[in-house]
């Protein structure tokens, strides 16, 4: 069973010279434990192309000092990062699966073996309150780390350093910075590694370099070779005839030939500039042209950030962190609207079955994230009315139904991001980015595409608000059958989404469009699409509280219970949904001029 801790430090790298200096003076720190010198040994695991070093995780085997163990160092957060800690056990050549089972969606189906070795001989000092309490630990680390050799052949790197720590225990970030100060002061530097393993696996980490590209022998001057540097070849002339005719019209002829020779270099010079200058155009066009980002390499950054959303929403899952399924769905939302809107820039043959893929993961994890969302909500709206309209133990069934879905919800949610299916989805996404199905418009202007791309969305969200405002007052299909939906309703449902498709289309627009300005049109575009989506959700909400209230009502009912205030509630939420509704109506109007901006008046 694996314990957490949350590890608050600072490194700083020091010199073999460094004295640690005395600090019993800094603010707070009554006195200085005796020095306690630990042999420390750890292997570090990870994937053969390093997927949880790029991901800022950790994870080791450590024998010696106090805690001995499996250690998973998870990406810091606010200065601070968790470490989930688990017994040493006997596995020593591979990960535990449970130790393994946190981070399943950053390694997925790749084997994590041993990548490093560090030896670390450390000397730990405390820092004590008045009372005896341990503030922070205080650890001169000697260290010796071994990058193994990554493929048959190759070498292990021995890398050799000296460290200091300072680890908080139950003291604040104020001891902390008070505590780093003195070690600056001293000769200390704030340590360039977050990480003693980025340290040691710095080479892999950066990649092979680039390669030397020889240049071809030849017999031609270089180009940055002046006249000095040439060795004319000797001329030698012909003596001059005799007779003084014949030699004056000999030196006239040569004169005539030197002018002539003396005009052909001068010309020659003339045209090797203006070949130059011509050669200079042509280059800084090229690399004006180069310079401005093509529609290929915005869309897969956008991709690939959302893909780095993904990850990290399904560690916390993985975690138990609150509002990891809904991260979860958001980025899975955000990736099929980039691969829906930007399809001119990926070929849709090769995405269109990924985003089916996405639209199954936001399904499978609808149901945790939606109860979730509806009990809290109806628990709030029951704490709110009048105590003679909450008959029966209203709230206590809607608590307990909350923390039947809280466990329910969280093993559905980690059961579905295990399956085989999710984890080549996130294989298919890597691959995606780094080798992306370009289109045809991929190699045009950013600016171009971009804006083509969000025209046509802000023109298809129209299109589907005029189709909800014609329905608005049809004829329900299958009137008197509650489980349907009428078009009207369904509409609203469309249009909701496709606000969603105009924001995350506009975030991936608004860098190349707005630039640097952070009110430019296309920002406006995304604030106003947040409010759209806050309306049109609140009614969406509805529909799920509604059918909560409904379900309940049935149950307390069934139990001998009174179910009047599950009716009560349920018209509550009707009557939400219905001013939602009108709310969207009256908003609307406003937003035709933001939308015009970026696509033109209607």
């Amino acid at each position: 069973m694996a314990t957490e801790h949350t590890e608050i430090e600072r490194k700083y790298d020091v010199e073999e010279t460094f004295v640690l200096p005395d600090l019993s003076g800094v603010p707070g720190v009554a006195s200085v434990g005796a020095p306690v010198v630990h042999e420390l040994a750890a292997t570090y695991f990870d994937t053969a192309d390093l997927r949880l070093a790029k991901a800022k995780i950790t994870l080791r085997r450590r024998t010696g000092g106090t805690d001995e163990g499996w250690h998973l160092k998870l990406p810091a957060a606010a200065g601070a990062r968790r470490e989930l800690q688990s017994p040493l056990g006997r596995a020593v050549k591979a990960p535990p699966r449970a130790v393994l089972a946190p981070v399943l969606g950053v390694v997925r189906r790749a084997p994590a073996a041993q990548v490093a070795t560090l030896h670390t001989r450390r000397t730990l000092v405390t820092l004590l309150a008045e009372d005896g309490r341990v503030l922070a630990e205080v650890a001169d680390d000697q260290v010796t780390g071994t990058a193994l050799p990554a493929a048959a052949g190759e070498a292990a790197v021995v890398t050799t350093w000296r460290e200091v720590e300072v680890e908080l225990v139950d003291g604040d970030e104020e001891l902390l910075g008070a505590v780093g100060a003195e070690l600056v002061v001293s000769g200390a530097r704030p340590s360039a590694s977050a990480a003693k393993l980025t340290r040691v696996l710095a080479d892999r980490l950066a990649g092979p370099p680039p390669a030397t590209v020889q240049d071809e022998a030849d017999d031609e001057p270089d180009e940055d070779d002046t006249e000095d540097d040439v060795v004319p070849e000797p001329v030698v002339e012909e003596p001059l005839p005799e007779g003084k005719k014949a030699r004056a019209k000999e030196i006239a002829r040569r004169a005539k030939a030197a002018e002539d020779a003396a005009a052909a270099v001068k010309a020659e010079k003339k045209a090797a500039k203006k070949a130059e200058k011509a050669a200079a155009a042509e280059a800084a066009e090229r690399a004006r042209l180069a310079a401005i980002p093509k529609a290929g390499e915005v869309v897969v950054a956008a991709l690939a950030e959302q893909l780095t959303a993904l990850q990290r929403a399904d560690l916390m899952v993985r975690t138990d962190v609150p509002d990891g399924v809904h991260q979860v769905r958001v980025a899975s939302r955000r990736l099929r609207s980039v691969l829906a809107a930007y399809r001119p820039v990926l070929d849709r043959t090769r995405t269109d079955a990924v985003r089916d893929e996405l639209q199954w993961l936001g399904q499978e994890l609808s149901g945790t994230r939606d109860a979730e969302v509806s009990l809290e909500h109806l628990r709030e709206l029951v704490a709110a009315q009048p105590v003679e309209f909450v008959l029966g133990p209203v709230a206590a069934r809607l608590q307990q139904a909350e923390l039947q879905g809280e466990t329910a919800g969280t093993g559905h949610a980690v059961a579905a991001l295990s399956t085989p299916r999710y984890l080549t989805l996130l294989d298919t996404l890597h691959a995606l980015v780094a080798q992306p199905p370009l289109a045809e418009r991929a190699a045009e202007p950013a600016a171009d595409v971009v804006a083509d791309v969000l025209r046509h969305t802000v023109k298809r969200l129209r299109k589907l608000v005029d189709t909800a405002e014609d329905a608005e007052f049809a004829e329900p299909e299958g009137a008197g059958s509650e489980a349907v939906e009428s078009p009207y309703e369904l509409a609203l449902h469309e249009v909701r989404k496709a606000g969603k498709r105009v924001r995350y289309t506009a975030e991936v627009a608004a860098p190349v469009l707005d630039g640097t300005k952070k009110n430019g049109a296309v920002m406006g575009v995304v604030d106003a699409m947040k409010q759209l989506q806050d309306v049109l959700g609140d009614r969406q909400d509805t529909v799920v509280t509604r059918e909560l209230c409904r379900t309940l009502g049935l149950a307390a009912f069934g139990a001998g219970d009174n179910a009047w205030t599950f009716g009560r509630l349920h018209a509550l939420e009707e009557a939400r949904a219905m001013q939602a509704e009108r709310d969207f109506w009256a908003l609307w109007p406003s937003l035709g001029p933001v939308l015009n901006g970026v696509a033109g008046e209607r």
